[in-house]
């Protein structure tokens, strides 16, 4: 029986409130002995097998995220449309506000530290069901126990007269302000739930010597929380912090993050890069290609060559042991071709890269699971239990959270499209691995949200969080609409104002006429969201009105996209030194508004979730992208943008080169 318009558009809208959390699942039916269609032509029943596989594992590693409180989004929902926004914006905004650091024991909302999950410890003499069972049970455990923490930094975000429900909006001197966060109540933070997502991480951190650990220059801190700090500390592999985007935030924003980094993490070598450079494209639109300029990318492999010549050294207690000194071997490979590093791109990468090419490397290395049964190179040697020999090539992770820009880093040191990068962050499901040069390969890693006490609206600013995953719109609008003048960057006009005012025609003796009203434009979330529905076009489809959840979802995907510049100041930064003015708060204009230029149409930079930023479109089908989030007939409006995108940083000379 054929379904109605009505059918489809229901089953769809439930389809997206179950990925959402906000309807349960649906009972699984018993499954019909279906008939099997032929396969099309060119295609055989196994490659049909290996795609629905493939299709099974990418659902079996969807993000998995707590469920907002039905009570949470019916109030915030009704703040939104009575709270007024603070205009103009506070120049202190601009700073970083509270974040984990803050909440450190000894301060006043001393909480226990928030941490990530560690695999437990296994033999090779157990099964695989008794490994499964044993980090099923730890990490059942480990989830009780962040809930349990979770819950208390809430209740204490709430009940607290200092708590910050918003830390990115604190002052400078890390007070609040207190009088809008007294009525909105402070949201929850999200994390990864989901067992086999973390399984990526163990296993790239098991098998990678060195760990590149991304952090989005405009955002750092919330890029290298206490709990993954804590966890990486505990491997072997030696970490380099890497920021990118530097080309959004600015290079004096990057060098003023990376002397604030080198301060709170002495000893980790920092390297800035730049993933894209922006070309002119057809009919004048920009066109973004994957590309790491040279000092960048020089930059990059001498940090990694200077970690590398440091795990060479012997630790000071082997040195001080003659004994141990002997026996001892380094545990990466010696020899490594840094200058065919540095060039390795373009072409060349492909013709040493894959296939036969491929270093096929099965150290006993690779085996291990955890440190505690990583083979002891001082000394098991003498059992007859292994015999040490030299890695193959020198494995390197990038490790971060989604959409931090870990798959445009690898395009971009390749010079070429190897992996798909996407703006929706969790583009990557499973870590791939691929070799730079026949001495390296490198291993992407799935973004993962870590565990942190960072609210939900400032997870969703720096686009860690799916926007088809957040319901509290209006709320998410109302916090970034503290940072960000949207209805000034939008180019909104106030919903009210668009009605013809009626003409008084009452007659009035001397003196008695009264004086007019204050006119003065208080903007709401809520009234943005109309204001932008309005400019859009976007009506509902019974009763006619603007559609502000659909506003809301598009601006929400303008800020996490990247389509609207911003990005924040170290904390303790003097603004007067950086000529950081209030009214814009962490709005990059790149001197548009400045100049008085109007945001119109023509500035649009189209690309929505389903093409990749290289411009190369994606081949999944349209239940294949219902799954990550992507609405397949309403998004296209999505990718009209009303932002100006304006070439910035040091090399934004080179966008017009080409």
């Amino acid at each position: 029986m054929r379904r109605s318009g009505k059918q489809r558009k229901a089953e769809l809208q439930h389809k997206r409130a179950v990925k959402r959390g906000d309807a349960p699942q649906p009972e699984k039916q018993p499954r019909k002995k279906n008939f099997r269609r032929p396969p099309k032509l060119g295609h055989s029943l196994d490659a049909r097998e290996l795609a629905d596989d493939a299709s099974r594992a990418a659902r079996k590693l969807q993000s998995q995220f707590v469920k907002l409180d039905n009570d949470f989004l019916e109030t915030t929902k009704h703040l939104a449309a009575t709270l007024p926004l603070t205009r103009p914006i506070s120049a202190d905004v601009c700073l970083l506000g509270i974040l984990d650091a803050d909440y450190q024991p000894g301060s006043d909302l001393e909480i226990d530290q928030l941490s990530v999950p560690r695999r437990p410890k296994w033999k090779y003499t157990m099964s695989k069901d008794d490994v499964d069972a044993n980090e099923q049970g730890h990490f059942r455990k480990w989830i009780t126990q962040t809930d349990a923490i979770v819950e208390r930094w809430h209740h204490n975000q709430n009940n607290h007269p200092v708590a910050s429900c918003n830390g990115a909006g604190s002052t400078a001197q890390g007070v609040p302000d207190t009088t809008l966060q007294s009525k909105m109540p402070c949201p929850p933070t999200h994390f990864e739930r989901n067992l086999e997502v973390w399984r990526q991480l163990w296993r790239v951190t098991e098998i990678s010597q060195i760990l590149l650990c991304l952090l989005d220059s405009r955002c750092p801190p919330l890029h290298f929380p206490p709990s993954l700090e804590s966890y990486l500390v505990t491997r072997k592999a030696k970490i380099i912090l890497v920021l990118t985007k530097v080309d959004i935030a600015g290079p004096e924003r990057a060098e003023a993050w990376t002397a604030y980094l080198r301060k709170r993490h002495p000893g980790l070598p920092i390297v800035q890069v730049e993933a894209y450079q922006q070309k002119v494209g057809e009919q004048g639109r920009p066109v973004y290609e994957s590309h790491l300029p040279l000092p960048f990318r020089e930059h990059l492999v001498n940090a990694m060559r200077q970690v590398h010549e440091e795990m060479l050294i012997p630790p000071e207690r082997v040195r001080s042991d003659e004994a141990k000194l002997k026996r001892w071997n380094p545990p990466v490979k010696r020899d490594i071709d840094w200058d065919g590093l540095l060039h390795a791109h373009g072409k060349k990468v492909g013709s040493i890269i894959g296939g036969a090419a491929v270093p096929k490397g099965k150290g006993k290395e690779e085996e291990t699971a955890d440190d505690a049964q990583e083979p002891d190179q001082e000394g098991s040697d003498k059992e007859g239990q292994f015999e040490w020999q030299e890695p193959e090539f020198l494995t390197v992770g990038l490790i971060g959270q989604p959409n931090v820009g870990k798959s445009s880093l690898l395009n971009a040191l390749f010079g070429i499209h190897k992996v798909r990068a996407s703006r929706t962050p969790g583009k990557t499901k499973h870590f791939q691995t691929l070799f730079w040069t026949p001495d390296v390969r490198l291993v992407d890693c799935p973004g993962l949200v870590m565990p942190a006490f960072t609210p939900m609206d400032t997870q969703v600013l720096c686009g860690t969080l799916p926007i088809s995953r957040v319901s509290a719109i209006p709320f998410c609008i109302h916090q970034i609409a503290q940072l960000l003048p949207l209805e000034t960057i939008l180019g909104l006009t106030y919903p009210s104002a668009n009605t013809a005012l009626v003409e008084d025609k009452r007659t009035w003796r001397d003196g008695k006429q009264p004086t007019a009203k204050d006119n003065g434009v208080r903007w709401t979330a809520t009234e943005i969201m109309i204001a932008y529905a309005n400019k859009k076009g976007w009506v509902t489809a019974k009763a006619g009105r603007p559609d502000i959840h659909r506003a809301g979802n598009a601006i929400l995907r303008l800020v996490a996209e990247g389509k609207i510049s911003w990005a924040f100041w170290p904390p303790g930064t003097d603004l007067t030194a950086v000529r950081s003015s209030g009214g814009n708060g962490i709005w990059l204009t790149r001197g548009a508004v400045e100049h008085g230029q109007t945001l119109d149409e023509d500035d649009e930079v189209g690309s929505g979730d389903e093409t990749d930023v290289d411009g190369i479109e994606s081949s999944a089908s349209d239940e294949e992208n219902n799954e990550e989030g992507t609405l397949p007939d309403e998004d296209a409006e999505y990718q009209d943008a009303d932002v100006k995108s304006i070439p910035f940083g040091r090399f934004g000379v080179l966008a017009t080169d080409g």
